[in-house]
């Protein structure tokens, strides 16, 4: 039973008092978590609804409603469905921060004064707990406030999630602890000094909440897209408004004989010709199918633009444990100490000249239900403990870093002891030939311990009054060491051919860890990274951002690295050109995976991890990686192939708007014929080119190939569509059969754009090509669509030149594609240089 300890400050020496804990209640000095996490629900919706271009677009859409002309307004649900996505991406992302959490220990255990005055330990939530509480601690409680420890009886922590370190930690009194940390041994007593906002697990997880969207090219090229358009819109939209309202007369007239009404339809029209509505949408379809898509695989997506993120890298950051590491020992290799070279290593899965009984202390030892993590390994191989039970047993501690087992009779008589051989072979004579090769094996990273035993057997346990606490255990005398037994962390099995995988793609590698640079080294190289020596000690790199960035430059490998150092050695990668990916389980690579452009959590790492992280790899299967490549591969090359389709088609509408604004004459289409035009030429096949296989490699410069392709595209198209009009209206046709011959001359024309884009061709792409061409013939041939269309039959001269002139502009689209693809080529290897040169 734990003594009660007198504390610094005001508190008794039981602990706090009720008037105590109110005060510091009424103080706010509770450990109550900050749960902002940047922009609230209105403030998503008002960046996502009140924008400029959602006021033009919006605004016709409801003008077109008050006036009657619902057919015309179709376009409108586009605007709705890509406002409710942005605000369900981001309150989908808001959410999952808001979950984000270090503590998940429900309630804790401190001393403090009970209603009826006597002090004694009591439980309460994690909330309640205030500054100067005094904690309570036993295996397997979670330290939920940082503390400083007042008595220890063995109490060892595990502070792995939070600083990468794998080995538990001793903590005497006078130590702190942080909170997130477990007790994993021993007992003991711990003032609370930290609490709520100050403490290390509020710290760690404050700049992890804070919003943000994940990094994504074709989001952010989108916006861009949209950005510009919306600039256009304004002094275009004062041409095409002015234009129709000429064309019907001038503004008086329009006003006075109700022209105006017909004059705002064609405007209406001409305006939301310019808009590439379905993009947004068709871009979010892509990115959903992905998602699910990844979801049968075990790979959780918390933001959909995650699904193009990991296609895009070129770093890839890894942590070691848990991630290339399953977390947990194997055994690697007994060296018998009574065998002349030290090069005589023998598989300890095969052997069977050991000592048999070493061999059985060895399973015991393994077996022993207070075995550590290192020690349950050896159930592996030694699995024939002695008959005898022993007369004592001392289990491991971090502190001692030995444990012991003692037989009074049988063939393991005597006192053997497994630990570090620094240790347990202080005072053995005769043992500079197993420290030397003790020292060998560290150099290569592995964890060692030396199996010694003594003649000398324990005396048993002595029983302990209430209270009493019992003396600390000493090595027995006269050890002599028997056997070194290594160990190291067991590698996940898909883990060489995934990083296979990705330096065939190019995509460099980065082990950082929080753990002995030696073992991250070890690691590293089973898992199949070239790496020769030591990783670099992390705690010599500088604060200098310049410094830190010609480290990152050369090397690949880190040990003992803070989650602050991760976060900075991402940031420096940024810097140096790289696109990075960061995968971790810990706590301690919350940071790194929040500032990285990709950050991927393991589905068994801590809470606050999987909150952060973009995507969650929930079976832990490291293989899941390349698949995630796939998907984003897929999207972004879908996705630019949609950019490409719809913007082309912007082009030529803001082409059209100027023209026949500037020329005064009505606008071609009606807002419903354009709907069918779009519908033909890019609405139905789009929804097929979403989502068609692609693995092409990801290649920087979206917007610039969109633009490439776009631009020439549209001007071929306006160009044709504007010869065909103006010659229908220079020859006196009605507006119905103009409006015809322009419906011909644009579908004709946009769906070479589409024939292009489809390759290369598959069953499913010529069927949609072939069902675009087919459909405009069909849907003329029908009377009542027509009739809703508002068309009349053009004269046969008429249609020939509108076809005509069509099959022209297909020529000429197909030969200046032909050229911009064989510029193209040469210009993005030159790219891929340049940028390769400067990240060197």
């Amino acid at each position: 039973m734990l003594a009660l300890v007198t504390t610094t400050g005001a508190s008794s020496p039981a602990g706090l008092t009720l008037d105590e804990v109110r005060a510091r209640t009424q103080l706010g000095q509770t450990n109550v978590m900050p749960s902002d996490t940047g922009r609230s629900f209105w403030r998503i919706m008002q960046a996502n609804l009140f924008t400029l271009f959602n006021l033009i677009v919006g605004g016709s859409f409801a003008l077109l409603l008050v006036l009657g002309y619902w057919q015309d307004a179709l376009f409108g649900f586009f605007v709705i469905a890509n406002v409710v996505i942005g605000v369900a991406q981001e309150f989908r992302a808001k959410l999952t921060l808001s979950r984000l959490a270090v503590l998940n220990a429900p309630r804790a255990r401190v001393l403090r004064e009970g209603s009826d005055g006597v002090y004694a330990v009591v439980e309460i939530r994690v909330g309640e707990v205030v500054m100067d509480d005094i904690f309570v601690l036993s295996a397997g409680d979670q330290v939920t406030a940082d503390a400083v420890v007042l008595e220890a009886h063995g109490l060892d922590i595990d502070e792995s999630l939070l600083t990468g370190e794998a080995d538990p930690v001793s903590s005497p009194a006078g130590r702190e602890l942080m909170s997130g940390s477990t007790v994993v041994a021993g007992s003991g007593l711990a003032r609370v000094i930290r609490v709520g906002a100050d403490s290390y697990a509020a710290r760690i997880t404050a700049e992890a909440k804070q919003f943000s969207l994940v990094r994504s090219e074709l989001r952010s090229g989108i916006a861009k897209i949209i950005k510009w358009i919306t600039i256009l819109l304004l002094p275009v939209g004062a041409i095409v408004v002015n234009g129709q309202m000429q064309a019907v007369g001038g503004w008086e007239v329009a006003i006075a004989t109700g022209a105006w009404r017909e004059a705002t339809v064609a405007s209406a029209a001409s305006l939301i010709a310019m808009i590439p509505q379905g993009l947004v949408f068709m871009t979010s379809v892509a990115l959903a199918v992905g998602a699910v898509k990844l979801a049968r695989h075990e790979v959780l997506v918390q933001e959909l633009a995650a699904v193009e993120g990991l296609a895009r890298v070129d770093m890839l950051c890894l942590d070691k444990t848990g991630t290339l590491t399953e977390g947990r020992m194997i055994l690697d290799a007994v060296e018998p100490l009574d065998r002349p070279t030290s090069g005589d290593i023998v598989d300890p899965l095969t052997d069977t000249d050991l000592d048999p009984a070493a061999a059985a202390a060895l399973s015991w030892m393994g077996a022993d239900r207070n075995a550590n993590a290192t020690s349950v390994a050896l159930v592996e191989r030694f699995t024939t403990p002695p008959a005898e039970q022993p007369v004592r047993a001392i289990e491991f501690s971090s502190r001692r870093k030995w444990s012991a087992v003692s037989f009074a009779e049988g063939p393991a008589r005597g006192t053997w002891v497994l630990g570090a051989p620094d240790i347990v072979l202080a005072d053995a004579p005769d043992s500079t030939d197993a420290l030397a090769r003790f020292a060998e094996r560290a150099t290569a990273g592995e964890r060692t311990v030396v199996l010694a035993r003594t003649d000398v057997v324990l005396d048993p346990p002595v029983e302990l009054a209430d209270g009493e606490r019992a003396p600390e255990a000493e090595l027995p005398s006269g050890l002599s060491a028997v056997t070194l037994v290594s160990f190291r962390e067991k590698v996940r099995d898909d883990a060489p051919e995934t990083l296979g995988y990705f330096r065939e793609q190019e995509v460099e590698l980065c082990v950082i860890s929080g753990d002995d640079p030696r073992t991250v080294a070890a690691v590293a190289r089973e898992a199949g990274i070239h790496h020769d020596g030591p990783g670099f000690d992390a705690r010599t790199l500088p604060d200098d951002e310049a410094e830190l960035d010609a480290i990152m430059r050369e090397h690949r490998v880190f040990g003992r690295v803070t989650p602050e150092q991760k976060k900075a050695m991402v940031l420096s990668l940024q810097r140096l050109g790289h696109t990075v990916a960061m995968t971790g389980d810990g706590v301690n690579d919350a940071l790194a995976l929040k500032h990285a452009d990709m950050g991927i959590a393991m589905g068994s790492g801590a809470a606050a991890t999987r909150a952060v992280a973009r995507l969650v790899l929930l079976d832990g299967q490291f293989s899941r990686l390349p698949r995630i490549v796939a998907e984003g591969r897929q999207v972004i090359a879908n996705v630019e192939r949609l950019a490409k389709l719809f913007l082309s088609k912007t082009t030529y509408a803001i082409l059209f708007a100027v023209v026949f604004g500037l020329l005064l004459w009505p606008f071609p289409f009606l807002p419903r014929q354009l709907s069918i035009v779009d519908g033909l030429t890019i609405g139905l096949p789009a929804l097929v080119l979403a989502l068609l296989p692609n693995i092409q490699r990801y290649r920087p410069g979206f917007l610039r190939r969109a633009a490439r392709f776009c631009i020439p595209s549209g001007l071929v198209v306006a160009g044709t569509l504007i010869s065909v009009v103006a010659y229908a209206y220079l020859g006196g046709y009605e507006a119905p059969v103009v409006q015809t011959a322009a419906v011909i001359t644009l579908t004709m024309s946009a769906l070479w754009v589409l024939v292009i884009l489809s390759r290369p061709f598959t069953l499913i792409t010529g069927i949609v090509v072939v069902a675009a061409y087919l459909g405009l013939p069909v849907l003329l041939a029908i009377p009542p669509v027509t009739e809703f269309l508002q068309l009349g039959a053009p004269p046969l001269e008429l249609l020939l030149i509108a076809v005509g002139a069509s099959v022209i502009a297909s020529v000429v689209l197909e030969v200046m594609h032909r050229i911009i693809q064989r510029n193209g080529d040469d210009s993005a290897a030159a790219i891929a240089a340049a940028q390769a040169a400067r990240r060197g």
